[in-house]
This record gives structure tokens, sequence and C-alpha cells, in this order.
């Protein structure tokens, strides 16, 4: 009988271990880091699945236009064949007749001279193809910021709730003091009810941070393609020691070379620059060569010709181009140059500006966590005085609800600082080209 319940129990601490490994699993599953956010919001945006489409589709134009250096060969034919003799019959020549011919043929033609315009497509298409990679490039790395700005958005929420279920627990701790005090008839029961005031409006709050959470969680899981589950924590303490930025980062990098919006406004003035060429192309003369192979005779062989081979050569000169709306086009042309020209200036001083304010920005947010720092330790010294002195009977409920309700708010701006400058950083680091990309397997 002992050996039976030995058994017994035994069977049931390994079924006991299994469960509580499979609930550690499943609350590791639902934790959400940064990393593994940023990789799924990768994987699963649709912008860049959009951006890798066109710059395969630019790849494929860049293709097509690499084959205009190749001639061009067509080959055709066609047969007729008549009930009723298409030739009539013609004594000793066509004693029979004819009433059927065909003809087929081939013809390879090769530029020679096409005003530079088969070498300025392909440019066109390079500097297209090169357009789209950077496209590709910018929308990884707004993927990867909008990531992790609301991830920020939602550690920010719960580290509130954490400051709000620490008043709690002071709260419920006082309002037991309060239910003594009154049992002993120590004090009035509307100092009760004043505690009790004080935790209706902490649970109103904790409600309130409980929906935004469920709303910031459902928006960064929509975003990065994660299944919705309201038990998903984000995992990232906001007690760790952030060095200044003016040792973490040099002085802000004013060149914009690698920049890719610049790059992007860049490469459409060169679009615009090899366009005004592909235009003043239409007005120079064109040169090919070619040669055709055709055969023309009836089935029945009747005329015996055989195959006939042709060179032939052609020159094309644009006469009235020059006149025309070929003209007005060029300087159409031009005029979108200038245009681009512009929009690459002004692009330039708005990205400067852009940099410089993120810039300061995030120093600015860098001493509002030491603020914030310096708050929570005089709300939490000032609350622990108000309590002593609350105890001793040296001041008022009132003072010690204040004190209380001061360090909540200090904790809730601390993580809301906190949050703040990871924001900011993240838009520093997107606007000087330093985002950290993760690598995805493919």
């Amino acid at each position: 009988m002992d050996v039976i319940n030995h058994s017994f129990y035994k069977k049931i601490s390994v079924f006991l271990v299994f469960l509580l490994t499979l609930v550690t699993t499943n609350a590791q599953n639902k934790e959400l880091n940064l990393e593994n956010v940023k990789k799924s919001a990768l994987e699963y945006s649709h912008n860049i699945k959009n951006g890798k489409l066109r710059a395969e589709k630019a790849e494929v134009a860049r293709q097509e236009a690499f084959s205009q250096y190749f001639p061009e060969v067509e080959a055709t034919g066609f047969a007729l064949y008549g009930f009723d003799d298409l030739v009539p019959p013609i004594p000793e020549a066509l004693p029979n007749g004819i009433d059927n011919i065909y003809s087929i043929g081939a013809t390879a033609t090769q530029a020679i001279y096409a005003g530079g315009k088969i070498r300025l497509a392909n440019q066109l298409a390079q500097v297209q193809l090169d357009s789209r990679e950077i496209g590709m490039e910018e929308s990884i790395d707004s993927v990867i910021l909008t990531a992790e700005t609301k991830f920020w958005q939602l550690i920010n929420i719960q580290e509130q709730q954490k400051a709000i279920q620490a008043s709690k627990v002071y709260l419920n701790n006082l309002l037991k003091q309060q239910e003594d005090l009154l049992d002993a008839g120590l004090i009035a029961k509307n100092q009760l009810l004043q505690v009790k005031v004080e935790k209706s409006g902490l649970l109103l709050r904790e409600n309130e941070l409980s929906n935004q959470r469920k709303i910031a969680l459902l928006d960064l899981a929509l975003y990065a393609g994660i299944s919705y589950d309201t038990s998903m924590v984000a995992t990232k303490s906001v007690k760790t020691e952030i060095a200044s930025p003016e040792l973490k980062y040099e002085n802000p990098e004013l060149g914009l070379q690698s920049n890719n919006m610049y790059r992007l406004l860049e490469k459409q003035v060169q679009a615009a620059q090899l366009q005004v060429k592909n235009e003043k192309a239409d007005l120079l003369p064109q040169f090919a060569v070619g040669l055709n192979a055709s055969k023309f005779d009836s089935f029945n062989n009747d005329f015996g010709i055989d195959v006939q081979p042709i060179a032939f050569g052609t020159v094309t000169i644009p006469i009235s181009a020059w006149w025309g709306g070929e003209k007005k086009q060029i300087r159409q042309s031009k005029i979108e140059v200038e245009i681009a020209e512009n929009k690459l200036k002004d692009g330039k001083d708005q990205l400067t500006v852009g940099i410089m304010k993120s810039w300061y920005d995030l120093l600015n947010a860098y001493k509002q966590i030491q603020y914030a720092k310096d708050k929570v330790l005089y709300g939490t010294e000032n609350l622990k005085t108000q309590k002593d002195n609350y105890d001793s009977g040296l001041n008022n409920l009132t003072d010690l609800l204040n004190a209380q309700q001061s360090k909540e708010e200090a904790e809730a701006e601390l993580a809301n600082a906190f949050a703040n400058y990871k924001q900011k950083e993240a838009l520093y680091r997107y606007r000087t080209n330093q985002l950290e990309i993760p690598i995805i397997e493919e």
C-alpha cells in the first residue's frame, strides 16, 4: 500500500512540475522585448513588402533598358490560297496556274546611333532602381522608428501602472489604520471617508490606465503583426541608468550624404537632368543597319525562288523637331530640373534643422529625467516625513494624502520622462541614419 501511495505522489509531482514548466513557458512567450518587436514589424510591414516589389520592378525595367543594346529581330510570314486560280494558267510558262502563294522572312535591325537615347534609357533605369532601393531602406528605418515609438509608449503606461499599484498598497494600509483609529474613537469618521475618496480617485486612474494600456498594446500588436493578448507585457525596466547624450553621441553630424531622404532628393535631380538629355536626343539623327532574308513562292514551287538576303541601312533626321513640340518639351524638362534642384536645397535645409532640433530635444529629454528623479527623491522623503508627522500628531491627514499623491505624480512623471527620452533618441537616430536594424533570417 505504501508503494502505491509513493508511486501516486511521484506521478502527481511530475505532473505538477510539467504544468509549472508549461505555465512558465507560456508566460515567457507573452513577454514583448524591443528586439523581437522590431523583427516582427519588419517581417509584417506591408510598406516594406511593397518597397521590395517596387525595387524588383525597377530591376526588371533596368534589364529591359539594357536589352535595347541588342539587335531587334522579327520574323514574318503570310500565305494565300484561292479557291480559283490567283494567277490563271499561262501556256508554256504556267500551264497549271497558281492558286496559292506564301512568303516568309526574318529581319534583324541594329541601332548604330540613336542620339544617345539607349544609353540614357539605361542610366535612367539605373537611377530609378537606386531610388527604389533607397526608398526601401527608408521604409525599413520608418518601420523601426514607429515600432520603437509605440513600444516605449506601452512601457510608459506600464510604469505608470506600477506607480498606481504602489499608491494603492499605501492607501490600503492607511485605510486600515484609519479604520482602527476610528474603532478606537481617536478620529472622526470624515477622516476615514477622506481616505476612501482618495482611494476611489486612485481606482479611477487605475482603470483609465488599464484601458490606455490595452489600446497601446493593440496598436503595437497590429503594427508588428503580433497576435493580440491582453496578458502580454512589454519588458524593459525604466530603472536603467542613461548616459548623457553628449557622452554617448558625438556632435550632430550635419553631413547628409548618408541620409536617405537627402539621397532620394539627389536622385530626383539626377533623373531630371537625364530626362533633359533624353529630350535633346530626339533632335539628333539616328542611324541603323539591318539584314533581311525572305522567300516568296508557292507550295508547289512554281516560282523556284531561293532565300534572298538583303542588307540595308537607315538614317532618320528629325528636321521638324527643331521647331516643333520636341523643342518645347526640352524647355519643360529644364524647368523640372530647376524644380528638383530647389527641392534639394529646401530639403537640405529642413533636414539640417530637423537634425539639430532632434539633438536639442534629446538633451532636454535627458534633463527632464534628472529633474523627474529629483522629484521622486523629494516625494519619497516628503511622504516619509509627512507620515512620521501624522503619526506624531504634528500635521493633518490632508497633508499626508497630498504628499502621497505628489509622490505618485513624481513617479509617473519619471516614467513619462524616460519613455519620452527613448522616443526622442529613436527619432535622433532615425534622422542621423544610426538606427539599429535587427538581422532577420531568411
